[in-house]
């Protein structure tokens, strides 16, 4: 097995704070909703690698103010981590795609330098924490080039379709202006616990053996 040099090492950290840290904004958005302690575990975002680029924890955030919908027609924000583990080249985000919705905005013209990363569906002070990983003095050869800070980006589906629901995955294609297109399955944020409804035919617990 191949040890990791020191610059990728500093981005892999990075990129799992950052996934860590928008896997967690969920969860506290599903906590935000109810204003109740009654909430399941946010979905885990799709994972996959796309030539010298590592996406990580892709998901659909469930929405936590009145801005954002995940009915028909609504807008809801999308969460991910996007690490360039290439020490020279830099590569661009030129858009994402998806029949579930009209449009994708913010995702057009990102870029993503070498051995840096993009963060998106976090707040800056999360990115900020991200960016920080590493205080160590930086090497200066040319090969053991500093990683960049993570740059913060809001990226928006727009006028929602029918089937984007919590729990769900939905397909969306990536396009990079170096790694090409890669399309994932991603999850839906589950959301908080629908309220249980009982009624005289429901089994009362304890009773079964």
């Amino acid at each position: 097995m191949t040890a990791l040099n020191t610059p990728t090492r500093r981005v892999a950290t990075a990129v799992a704070l950052a996934a860590g840290a928008t896997l967690a904004l969920s969860a506290c958005s599903a906590g935000q909703i109810t204003q109740t302690s009654e909430q399941v575990a946010a979905i885990n975002g799709t994972n996959t690698d796309a030539g010298s680029l590592a996406l990580r924890n892709v998901h659909i955030i469930y929405p936590d103010s009145e801005e954002y919908s995940i009915e028909p027609g609504g807008t809801a924000l999308l969460g991910f981590t996007i690490a360039n583990l290439d020490g020279y080249r830099d590569d661009v985000l030129t858009g994402i795609e998806t029949d579930f919705a009209g449009s994708v905005t913010g995702a057009d013209s990102i870029e993503i330098p070498a051995l840096g990363s993009v963060v998106a569906g976090v707040s800056p002070e999360t990115a900020k924490l991200v960016e920080s990983v590493d205080e160590s003095p930086q090497p200066t050869s040319p090969e053991d080039t500093p990683i960049v800070p993570a740059g913060v980006e809001t990226v928006e589906l727009v006028d929602l379709k029918e089937g984007v629901r919590p729990g769900l995955t939905i397909p969306l294609t990536f396009s990079f202006q170096e790694a090409g297109d890669v399309t994932l399955s991603v999850p839906v944020d589950a959301g908080p616990l629908l309220e249980r409804n009982e009624s005289e035919m429901s089994p009362i617990i304890g009773d079964a053996h």
